[in-house]
Parts: C-alpha cells; sequence; structure tokens
C-alpha cells in the first residue's frame, strides 16, 4: 500500500479504535492516524507471527479487524501511560 493509503487505513482504524474503547481519550485527527498506523503495524505483527492467522495486505474487513485490533491495544496502553503520568 501506498503512503496516503496507510494515513486513510490508520485514520479509518484509529477513528473505530477510539468508538470501540470507553472512556475520554485525548488527541485530535492526527493522534488518531498516528495510533492507527501504529496499530496497524502491531495488529500486523500480532496476527502474523504471535497468532499465524495473516497479515494487512490491503482495503479488506479481515486486514480492518486486525489493525483495529492492533490500535485498541495501543490506545489501551496509551491510556495507561498517560493515566500514570498526571
Amino acid at each position: 500500500m501506498s503512503i496516503l493509503a496507510w494515513i486513510v487505513f490508520g485514520l479509518i482504524a484509529g477513528a473505530l479504535a477510539k468508538f470501540i474503547m470507553p472512556g475520554q481519550q485525548g488527541g485530535g485527527i492526527i493522534l488518531t492516524i498516528i495510533l492507527g498506523i501504529v496499530g496497524a503495524f502491531v495488529g500486523g505483527f500480532i496476527g502474523t507471527y504471535v497468532l499465524g492467522f495473516g497479515d494487512i495486505s490491503g482495503f479488506d474487513l479481515r486486514s480492518m479487524a486486525i489493525a483495529v485490533g492492533g490500535a485498541l491495544l495501543v490506545l489501551f496502553l496509551y491510556g495507561l501511560v498517560v493515566r500514570n503520568r498526571g
């Protein structure tokens, strides 16, 4: 996928993760994109190397589910770090 596709994919995955995760998460659209892109990488790594059911290969439902799952994990960890700092 191109860089622009990763940004759009990250925005969608990050927005879905923020919608699914309860609570107030700070950050604007840039943080949402970064969260989604990092989540896509984390989800792809876990899906490929830990669980063995594939990676993110394009815009399809399976790839989006993997990316959103990774973004949820990143959002959860981000929430723990921010909560413990302040």
